[in-house]
């Protein structure tokens, strides 16, 4: 289903900030995985609707939520490095980008400046985007760091930090998220936000201006093309 506040596509932001899993990379499905093989690997089985309850949120939160569904807080910390073992296992075997990604980043880094704002760990966003050809058409990268006090989304510190080292005001900068543990954190910092993907269920989705069955729909590759004359040749 299609609901989008047309306004949103009368407006022109001065940054863009993307979310990664699930919004750049088709990865979602590898997180889904991760978790089966690392309740599998503790002689556990995912309680139902487990994979809705985990949508977005960071690895070391779901990991707890792993351990806290099946009532084992003391495997929290086993659950949460086996999860990440087998995540970074499956993404780099077979790194996947959305629908419409590369085009669309392709066609908006000539025109904005662009962000990624994930909860993934580093080494796993930079090396996705890497080899899906992404990562060189992106500004800046901001994920959580306890060090810089950046915290994972629902927070809004990925979020308002992405839009700052893209030097605009979080109001002129557009969210493009697939979650709503996503939406929440960028409405949160004050930015606009695109959902991509199905309409989640409920009155959650309606935080977000609008959303859109994919990267590739008409209405945004319009939208984007719209937006202004290139900025100039970007590095290789």
């Amino acid at each position: 289903m299609t609901t989008l506040d047309h306004t949103l596509f009368d407006w022109s932001p001065e940054a863009v900030v993307f979310d990664c899993d699930g919004t750049l990379m088709d990865s979602e499905r590898h997180w889904q995985e991760a978790r089966n093989r690392a309740f599998r690997e503790h002689g556990l089985q995912p309680p139902p609707g487990f994979a809705e309850r985990a949508l977005g949120l960071h690895y070391e939160d779901c990991g707890r939520l792993m351990a806290q569904s099946v009532h084992k807080p003391d495997l929290a910390e086993g659950l949460t490095a086996a999860l990440l073992d087998h995540f970074l296992a499956l993404v780099t075997d077979e790194p996947v980008t959305m629908p419409g990604a590369v085009r669309l980043v392709r066609l908006l880094s000539d025109r904005l400046p662009l962000a990624v704002a994930s909860n993934c760990p580093r080494v796993v966003v930079e090396g996705s985007l890497e080899r899906a050809g992404l990562l060189v058409h992106f500004q800046h990268l901001v994920v959580p760091d306890a060090g810089d006090r950046v915290r994972p989304k629902p927070h809004p510190d990925v979020y308002a930090v992405a839009a700052r080292l893209c030097g605009v005001p979080p109001h002129r900068a557009l969210a493009v998220e697939d979650s709503l543990t996503g939406v929440d954190a960028a409405r949160r910092a004050s930015l606009r936000v695109l959902g991509v993907g199905p309409r989640p269920q409920g009155d959650g989705a309606t935080l977000a201006d609008g959303w859109l069955p994919s990267l590739d729909a008409p209405e945004l590759l319009a939208w984007a093309h719209a937006l202004g004359s290139p900025r100039g040749p970007q590095q290789p």
